[in-house]
């Protein structure tokens, strides 16, 4: 065999392996960081847009009939039983469940439930 007709072993450039703790601490490149604080100035903007917050104390269905027999002192049955959680709504998406207090002379709402943050924007 001459020279030319050996063949040289075959090398591949592999990247050096590092640990996920070494994957943690590294940087954010510049384009991610940007992006976040897009994000976060958007995210102002949103903060001053109002919404309409409403509790619901439970609802039913009833008949046209039965809807126009309703006075003064009708009583309506709820889904809901006495002392459940109330959902509480914004923009009529579900945000918590809570429960009514007085605030002086007026009705306010504990919350005692409030759903996942980043699955009331996703549904807001």
């Amino acid at each position: 065999m001459n020279a030319e007709t050996k063949k040289s072993p075959e090398v591949e450039a592999k990247e050096p392996q590092t640990s996920d703790k070494e994957n943690t601490e590294k940087p954010q490149p510049k384009a991610e960081v940007k992006t976040e604080k897009a994000g976060a100035n958007n995210l102002r903007v949103l903060e001053n847009i109002d919404v309409k917050l409403t509790v619901e104390v439970g609802n039913t269905e009833i008949k046209i009939r039965d809807l126009l027999r309703l006075n003064e002192g009708s009583v309506v049955e709820l889904d809901r039983l006495a002392g459940e959680p109330l959902d509480i709504l914004a923009n009529g998406t579900m945000i918590a469940k809570g429960e009514v207090v007085m605030v002086g002379e007026r009705f306010g709402i504990r919350l005692t439930e409030v759903v996942d943050p980043e699955e009331r924007v996703q549904n807001l």
